[in-house]
């Protein structure tokens, strides 16, 4: 005799009641308590199926992931179909906005057709794939082991100065995505046709219809807040500019865009790897974190530890054991994995992981805190029903840990004895602008990521224009420009890992401005007194309250809501982000007096 889950037995007797002519609050809450059942269930699967093929890389555990992903996804796009049966039923706000998640909350639309449910998620399982075994083999190397992963490229990328040699890894690093053209081509194809099953235009309405508004007025939102902060960066990107042409003559124009290559990461996404080729005179502040952990012998699980010291200096408690004994921190050298970072909560209670492969950089030590704060996020919200479990938005998930990564100011150095005394605040311009170089460098690439794939979901740009609408973005945002000719012979998309994998990158834009903002808030509640960017809340249990208070609502309350229970207001505001930097403005503004600005 075969046993059936109950929610099993409980969502067939559903789908026959929501047949009927009109649904009862009842029979909707038990709807949706099946359903929250049923995808618990189903994401735990897909969660250990996913930690296998992310940690070892084979071809039985890509399909073992993929099989997983399917059910899930099929699960979601199956129960998002008759979350709109309901939805002419006037319900409690509760039930309400959980009806709600359930429609928007799929990032992974898959086709109601099995076959093409199957190809869907086979085609992202396998793309991701591609890119965690991806290797460049430089020109005579003929021994597999010897060429170059990614971390080995990020490596290089961060500390050569040799413009050919940045080049030919800069180059090197896209040849492994032309292949995975074809398959995004179809990816889309499926995608959007899962998404239409839904009610939406395209899968980029899909994404843009879970942030509590309309999905052009979110779009419209995104290019407010970036107006905010635009002209910080073009000045931030002016300095920049003249600076590489010093070291680097001609190959950098003295107008227009810079390229690619020469700012210190393989996607020019952040530029701090630079900043000793842009250090303002005397602004050296005396250490180096780098330094610093190294000459301590920090491990990779000393530094990981280093991160939750911090979260339990504000009242929270530590991690569980099995974080310890699951999570992987350093790169095996038996097996391929997929190195970037990212942090798990397995069963959706405190099976809380992160995965990384770590090198004891000043750098990573930020990463760390940045993942941690996705795990401390989780747990403080594991008493919320399932389809609450999640952030007030994804801006949200990704800014907590960054919040707390810019309380490692010189004070807290200090508290760690890392330094004997905070540098001297004559200095902080220097360190402002190295914060600069990673934060506000990346607003413009935190922004086009999705709008490149919002394009491409609603067909505004085709297959034939992949790469060239690629740098056009880039250009139009970043004032970036590749070093070389590109075609559309290549897939320049495919070399960041958050496009096939099918990961939304608006978040990280909004996690930029958001950190900022909560950082503005926490440091009022601290009692902080000094220029924002030399405030930490470290150990100070008054903003680790405030800080929980909002954790904890999850997603069960619209986003404006949580905000408000953090910072008092309701509207996301990049003004916090011009107030932390407003001694560099300043500073900017006399460097670049009289040389070119905008590109």
């Amino acid at each position: 005799m075969r046993i059936f889950p109950l929610w099993a037995a409980a969502l067939t007797l559903l789908q026959a009641a929501a047949l009927a002519q009109s649904p009862t609050v009842a029979e909707v809450k038990a709807f949706l308590d099946a359903a929250e059942a049923r995808l618990l269930q189903l994401s735990t699967e897909a969660g250990r199926a996913q930690w296998i093929q992310a940690t070892y890389i084979t071809y039985d555990t890509e399909i073992i992931a993929s099989q997983a992903n399917e059910k899930l996804a099929s699960a979601q796009a199956e129960l998002a179909k008759q979350a709109a049966k309901y939805a002419s039923v006037k319900l409690p706000p509760d039930l309400a906005r959980k009806l709600m998640l359930l429609r928007v909350g799929i990032t992974l639309p898959v086709p109601s057709d099995r076959a093409a449910s199957e190809e869907l998620t086979r085609l992202v399982t396998a793309m991701e794939s591609t890119y965690g075994k991806g290797r460049y083999c430089p020109a005579g190397v003929t021994d597999e082991k010897k060429c170059l992963d990614l971390t080995e490229i990020t490596r290089i990328m961060a500390n050569s100065r040799d413009a050919n040699q940045l080049l030919d890894v800069w180059r090197g690093w896209r040849t492994i995505s032309p292949p995975m053209r074809n398959d995004y081509r179809r990816f889309v194809e499926l995608s959007n046709k899962g998404a239409a099953e839904l009610g939406f235009r395209d899968t980029g309405a899909l994404w843009r219809s879970r942030y509590d508004m309309p999905p052009d007025d979110f779009a419209r939102e995104v290019d407010r807040l970036w107006e905010q902060v635009k002209p910080l960066y073009v000045s931030l990107h002016a300095y920049v500019r003249w600076k590489l042409r010093e070291k680097y003559g001609d190959i950098v124009p003295e107008r227009g865009p810079i390229p690619a290559h020469l700012l210190g990461n393989p996607w020019a996404q952040s530029w701090d790897n630079i900043y000793p080729l842009l250090a303002p005179p005397n602004a050296d502040p005396g250490f180096d974190l780098t330094d610093i952990l190294k000459a301590r012998k920090v491990d990779a699980k000393g530094l990981v530890r280093y991160g939750e010291r911090f979260f339990t200096s504000l009242g929270f408690a530590p991690l569980p054991q099995t974080f310890w004994e699951r999570s992987l921190f350093v790169k095996p050298a038996d097996r391929e994995v997929v190195c970037h970072a990212s942090a798990w909560d397995i069963d959706s209670v405190d099976d809380l992981r992160i995965k990384m492969c770590i090198d004891i950089t000043g750098e990573e030590f930020g990463v760390v805190h940045h993942e941690l704060g996705h795990n401390f996020y989780q747990r403080a919200y594991n008493k919320q029903p399932f389809l609450f479990r999640e952030s007030a938005n994804d801006g949200f998930h990704e800014a907590v840990g960054d919040t707390i990564a810019l309380s490692i100011t010189p004070e807290y150095l200090v508290k760690l004895g890392f330094l004997e005394k905070a540098t001297d605040p004559s200095k902080d311009i220097g360190l402002l602008l190295r914060r600069a170089l990673d934060k506000v460098a990346f607003l413009p690439f935190g922004l086009l990521v999705d709008q490149w794939r919002w394009k491409v979901f609603s067909g505004q740009i085709t297959p034939d224009q992949y790469n060239k609408a690629w740098w056009e973005l880039r250009r139009k945002y970043q004032g970036i420009d590749a070093p070389v000719p590109r075609s559309e012979n290549d897939f320049d998309p495919g070399a960041k890992y958050h496009v096939p994998a099918n990961v939304p990158y608006t978040r990280y834009f909004l996690a930029h401005i958001l950190q900022f903002q909560f950082h503005r808030a926490l440091a009022q509640a601290a009692g902080c007194t000094g220029p924002l960017h030399r405030c930490s809340i470290y150990g100070n249990q008054e903003a680790g309250r405030r800080l929980n208070a909002m954790l904890e609502m999850g997603a069960s309350r619209p986003w404006p809501d949580a905000l408000q229970a953090l910072t008092g207001k309701r509207q996301m505001d990049a003004t916090a982000i011009l107030d932390y930097f407003a001694p560099l403005q300043k500073w900017l503004d006399k460097q670049n007096k009289g040389k070119p600005i905008g590109w």
